[in-house]
């Protein structure tokens, strides 16, 4: 058995181990052979039963089929701690692919709080990495720096994936920067796979609700030169109503609402998502 790789990159340190017409379709993952081994994956046994429990809200099969992952891919994943879609990701692309697990540098961090909570971040993820090598054994880890990200060498991904991150990057002002790597990162031809909690219309540059507008994330995307290829309604949600006071973060599954409150969040069930899937340009 191999050993698990971590590459922690900030630029290039090496820290351990190692616009198109919208549409709700997908390359078919079948016709390239690949169906059967996500379904295989995203059945697995090693899957912690809570994460399970939330398919039914995040579509993992209906969601990376719409973004075109393929098992021969090198797809990087953006600041996916706690692991939900690693769970996933990293042994379905063990074989053939690469599965490499973008978080923050903690060194990045001006203070030490924020270098404190990325370091948690990535030494979790790193532990459940290190605790399975039978799936995770070939996964990777790498670091960056939010405000100029490097995630590897240039046009080295096939596919880069972030699930409600956007939200995060808009408040902390790196959205811009974060882009710009996605670009750099991907081949000609690459995807960019989004997935964000989406708010009725723009929202203002200090919001703090977690919800994004649609039309400000194709925006910042196509700022950086990648363009829009298709829309999906996978992830909606029509029962969320976005005016939440304590915002997204009080719906399932933070809930972070009073316990008197909590059938109401149930029914409303998580928030409602655009998933939106672009691609950089080949020429």
């Amino acid at each position: 058995m191999r050993p698990l790789l971590l590459a922690v990159l900030s630029s290039s340190l090496l820290l351990a181990g190692c616009a198109s017409t919208p549409a709700d379709t997908a390359p078919s993952m079948v016709a390239n052979g690949t169906g059967a081994a996500l379904d295989e994956a995203i059945a697995g046994a090693w899957r912690d039963p809570a994460n399970v429990a939330r398919d039914a809200w995040r579509h993992p099969k209906q969601t990376l089929s719409f973004f075109g992952v393929r098992g021969d891919q090198t797809v990087i994943e953006i600041t996916p701690s706690p692991g939900w879609y690693s769970e996933i990701l990293a042994p379905y692309l063990r074989g053939n692919g690469q599965y490499v697990a973008a978080v923050v540098d903690p060194a990045s961090q001006s203070n030490e709080k924020s270098r404190a909570y990325y370091a948690k971040n990535r030494d979790v993820l790193a532990q459940k990495f290190a605790a399975d090598p039978a799936h995770y054994d070939r996964a990777r880890i790498v670091g960056f720096d939010p405000k100029a990200p490097v995630f590897g060498p240039a046009g080295s991904a096939d596919v880069v994936l972030t699930f409600r991150n956007v939200h995060n990057w808009r408040m902390a002002g790196t959205a811009p920067s974060m882009f710009k790597g996605f670009y750099d990162v991907l081949k000609p031809g690459g995807v960019l796979g989004v997935v964000e909690h989406r708010a009725k219309a723009d929202v203002a540059a200090d919001d703090k609700s977690g919800y994004v507008g649609q039309q400000q994330v194709i925006a910042m995307a196509q700022a950086a030169g990648i363009v829009l290829d298709g829309q999906s309604e996978v992830n909606a949600n029509p029962r969320d109503t976005k005016d939440h006071p304590g915002g997204v973060w009080m719906l399932p599954p933070t809930n972070q609402h009073d316990a008197k409150d909590d059938a109401k969040y149930k029914a409303i069930g998580e928030s409602d998502r655009m998933t939106l899937r672009f691609v950089k340009p080949r020429a």
